[in-house]
């Protein structure tokens, strides 16, 4: 042990340390909670930033000795969340402040840079924020918080619009108004999961498995058991004989329940092996390493194309069950099974058949394509592959549990607060009312936290121990163990008439759904219906079929199955376009859907149910065509000085959802406090999207109060009434729709309340500001404090609420278009994004400069996906690059030499106050529209994403 003397903050601190312990835990130690850990002490995302001696370190990779007698300021530092700095506050009206793990830091690096550059250029903040990963709102924003900062310096005011506005008859809605939880998150306040940690706790940790496919023939935990400080080890021998699936979906689930919390067969390398619960992570780590397993190891396999072939090793080969709808030769199929391989129970049919590694399968058409190519004066049929990709949130996957008064209590940093409490319950056999889930802030989750990979295991070890337990991912376990995006081979066989107009479209969509069945069905099925709607054409079919192989696990990723299917019909249109020798432009132009057209191929696209065929709505794709093309120049040949490289442009038509009409359900409920002020409880679960700003903004908007006089409390099922979680895009329609709907019937309430005191007509009543209800007859009025008062005395009628749930059927599509001018190196096949233009219609953006960072942030990783993101898989399925600086992700040198995210004004008929969803469909068009911009640029077609160099080259025949 030795003693170090130095000041954080300007406070003094004299503190003992381990010789190895690092700059970061002994500040975790003191309480300086800001300096976070998102990689392991790899020093690559910068969420461990600190200022050491007026230089920017990572305190992850400083000996804690090094810091005798040091100077150190921490995010701490700058201000709290009542009184914040300059910085601070202007990256909340920046729109920056989302997920915002790591924003301390980044808040910290900009008041540095100001300090020593009182009027920075781009190039300074660029340096300043090469070393912190932001990857929900991409960089763009941050140039903007800057200025912002500047300005307010030196003149005590915002002189540059911070974004555009919407409905001027409004307002909050559609005005830049600042995230509610915005101060506390940027602050580096008690916000996540680790910050809810109470002394005491205990630690969990998991032997995962070496191999990608084998039995576990012996398992020896007594050496282990016996160590100090082990509390449980649970394994496949004592784990609940309870078949589940881990996908935060609708019950029943649309995916097999197809695993136990251990099986006696491990499916991946990285699969569950063992839990053990000690005292401290260094017991539970030496325990872990006294556990002896034997193994048989088996074949696996690792594609699509393996899994398809005659013979292949089976991923799953146990006892089918169903739930509903069972063949009836199932007692027949059953006949081959091997009970070491557990069960697979489908919930409904899925067309599922394990002993051909088949998950599911989904099929339907509508006219006849056969008739359609046959009309077509060019048919082509080209395959797109997609690699697996993941999703890399800031935060990794956390979860700390305890009892208390006999209920085992829940934080979690998920997006599906009522899913985790199902499923929970279902594997530790208990009923819900056991349970209590509290959502906190999520740093980061794109899908993956909608998936349930760590609570269920942290939620029955509390409930059998009753101890408070911990678990937290390490960085690899979050790219072997978690939900990844599934890879796809998609088939897209297009024809068209000599003038460009489609005849007949068939889609053939082959997933890999990797050991598990997450979401087996539903995402490769959003190939297509996401992507097959965008067109008018009378001939269309699509097969999809979902195989289990032994990649790492998929499930849920922002886009959900419509980037790789948007990725192969787009760039199967510019194709044929380019076979028939016509404007690509223009074939989109004359094949685009428009308001009123009739989707009926969404018949076929339901989730395990048909589909309802419905007219498109609110629609803003030709706005964003038009405006996009202009943009870009779109027919302007562009050409560089430098004859190695070569520029093209490209672009996509884009849609996605905005919830899952007839499946999704959001409730609310609102209340009128003692003084006039308002809370409101949403079920929704803020991802750092801002959908807590978005019910506050609902109740301001309503009773014309500011919103700091207002509370939302969201995400805790204890407090709050059923969501079915942020997730689909239901986020700001489905969950904000309850909100807008609790706050018309509590403004209902409301004034038959002031009815009833004011002797007045409900009728003749109005709400206005500063908070009070007007009589548009009498001209009296009633403060809302006074109002409450009344109604709350021994003679009063009681507290005034409002509540409502939100259902539809209604399709309110976000339509979109994306695009790319690129310029390739012909020598070395170096791709660089020089322009991005991402136009997309959200109905009302509600929280428009979030709006904005988030097309930001999903566009700039789209556009990682597309170039080099890609987990790469050895022949044994080890992934090889299981952190962030290997696996590669985009940082602010990364992102496009021109940026601009446009938001097209729709207004939609059923959203609130018009609103749409806006962050998912980003993520769509980066693939099709670099892939169609390298073919403009140098004439070949890239079918494989990620778009390496290598690839580049193979295609242009120079390797």
């Amino acid at each position: 042990m030795n003693k170090i003397s130095f000041s954080v903050n300007g406070k003094n601190h004299s503190i003992t340390c381990e010789q190895a312990e690092s700059l970061r835990s002994v500040l975790v130690r003191l309480g300086y909670q800001s300096v976070r850990d998102s990689d392991d002490k790899e020093g690559f995302a910068g969420s461990d930033t600190v200022i050491f001696n007026d230089v920017p370190v990572y305190a992850n990779l400083m000996l804690a000795q090094q810091a005798e007698g040091a100077e150190i300021r921490t995010a701490e530092s700058l201000g709290n969340s009542r009184n914040l700095h300059v910085v601070q506050q202007a990256m909340i009206d920046a729109g920056v402040v989302q997920s915002a793990y790591n924003a301390p830091a980044a808040a910290l690096l900009l008041a540095w840079l100001l300090e020593h550059e009182s009027n920075p250029t781009r190039a300074q903040i660029d340096e300043v924020l090469s070393g912190i990963f932001i990857r929900d709102t991409g960089y763009e924003h941050y140039y903007l918080a800057v200025k912002l900062a500047v300005e307010r310096m030196q003149t005590g005011s915002y002189k540059s619009e911070i974004s555009p506005t919407f409905r001027e008859h409004l307002t909050y809605v559609g005005k830049p108004k600042g995230k509610v939880d915005g101060p506390q998150l940027v602050a580096g306040e008690s916000s996540f999961v680790e910050d809810r940690v109470l002394p005491g706790y205990h630690t969990m940790v998991l032997l995962r498995s070496p191999y990608a496919h084998a039995y576990i023939t012996k398992i020896d935990t007594s050496k282990a058991l016996a160590m100090e400080g082990v509390i449980s080890i649970i394994t496949h021998e004592n784990c609940p004989d309870v078949f589940y699936m881990q996908a935060g979906q609708g019950n029943p689930e649309p995916s097999p329940h197809d695993r136990r919390l251990f099986n006696r067969k491990v499916r991946h390398v990285g699969d569950r092996v063992a839990a053990i619960v000690a005292e401290t992570e260094e017991q539970a780590l030496a325990a872990r390493a006294a556990i002896k397993v034997e193994y048989e190891v088996l074949k696996p396999v690792f594609t699509v194309e393996e899994a398809m072939s005659e013979g292949a090793p089976l991923v799953h080969n146990g006892v089918v069950e169903y739930r509903a709808g069972a063949p009836a030769d199932l007692d027949q199929y059953n006949k081959s099974a091997d009970p070491r391989d557990g069960k697979v129970i489908y919930q409904f049919p899925l067309h599922g058949d394990i002993r051909h590694n088949v998950a599911s399968a989904a099929h339907g058409k509508i006219g006849d394509v056969e008739k359609g190519f046959k009309e077509a004066d060019a048919v082509v049929e080209r395959t797109y592959q997609t690699s697996q990709i993941q999703c890399t949130p800031l935060e990794p996957h956390i979860c700390y549990a305890k009892i208390d008064g006999g209920r085992l209590v829940v934080h979690a940093s998920t997006q599906v607060p009522y899913h985790v409490r199902r499923i929970v319950a279902w594997v530790c056999q208990i009923p819900e009312n056991k349970i209590r889930v509290i959502k906190e802030r999520v740093g980061g989750g794109y899908g993956s936290k909608q998936d349930i990979l760590v609570e269920d295991l942290v939620g029955y070890a509390t409930w059998i121990t009753g101890k408070p337990i911990l678990y937290r991912n390490t960085r690899e376990e979050e790219f072997i163990a978690n939900s990844t995006r599934h890879p796809m081979r998609v088939t897209v066989k297009m024809g068209a008439k000599k003038d460009g107009t489609i005849t007949a479209v068939y889609m053939d969509v082959r997933a890999n759904t990797g050991p598990y069945g997450n979401h087996c069905l539903t995402v490769p099925m959003n190939a297509c219906s996401k992507t097959l709607p965008l067109l008018k054409c009378d001939n269309m079919k699509f097969d999809v079929i979902t195989y289990y192989t032994n990649i790492p696990p998929t499930g849920a990723y922002q886009g959900y199955g419509a980037p790789k299917g948007t990725y192969g019909l787009m760039t199967c249109m510019a194709e044929l376009a380019d076979e028939l020798g016509i404007d690509y432009y223009e074939m989109a132009m004359k094949n685009k859907v428009e308001p009123g057209y009739m989707l009926e191929i969404l018949k076929g696209l339901g989730e395990g149910r048909e589909g309802k065929v419905v007219p498109v709505g609110s629609c803003g794709l030709d706005e964003a065509l038009t405006k996009g093309a202009e943009m870009i120049k779109w027919g302007k040949k562009e050409k560089s000085d430098d004859p190695d490289w070569k520029i093209g442009k490209g672009f996509a038509m884009i849609q996605q959802g905005s919830g899952l009409p007839g499946l999704d359900h959001s409730n609310a409920w609102a209340k009128l406090l003692t003084d006039g002020t308002f809370q409101i409880f949403s079920g929704g679960a803020d991802l750092g999207t801002g959908l807590d700003t978005i019910s506050a903004k609902m109740i301001s908007e309503a009773f014309c109060v500011p919103m700091d006089l207002v509370t939302v409390t969201s995400g805790d099922t204890d407090s709050c009434t059923f969501d079915t979680g942020a997730y689909a895009s239901s986020g700001t329609y489905f969950s904000g729709g309850a909100s807008y709907l609790a706050a018309e019937d509590l403004k209902k309430n409301l004034l038959d309340e002031a009815a009833y005191q004011m002797g007045e007509k409900v009728e003749d009543l109005i709400v206005r500001a500063p908070g009070e209800v007007y009589s548009t007859k009498t001209g009296k009025t009633l403060s809302y404090a006074q109002l409450s008062h009344d109604a709350l005395t021994g003679t009063g009628r009681g507290q005034v609420m409002g509540r409502a749930s939100f259902t539809t059927g209604h399709n309110s599509i976000p339509y979109g278009a994306h695009f790319a001018q690129v310029a390739v190196n012909v020598r070395t096949g170096q791709v660089k994004v020089q322009k991005y233009y991402a136009l997309q219609d959200a109905g009302t953006p509600i929280n428009p400069e979030l709006a904005l960072c988030q097309m930001y942030g999903a566009a700039l990783k789209s556009i990682g996906h597309t170039l080099y993101e890609d987990m790469i898989l050895d022949e044994n399925g080890v992934c090889v690059n299981p952190t962030l600086s290997e696996y590669g992700v985009p940082m602010i040198s990364e992102k496009p030499e021109d940026f601009q995210a446009v938001l097209i004004d729709i207004n939609d008929e059923v959203g609130p106050y018009g609103a749409k969803s806006i962050s998912e469909i980003a993520t769509n068009g980066a693939a099709p529209a670099i892939a169609i911009a390298i073919h403009d640029a140098v004439g070949i077609w890239m079918r494989n994403w990620p778009f390496s160099p290598e690839k580049i080259l193979k295609e242009l025949g120079k390797i």
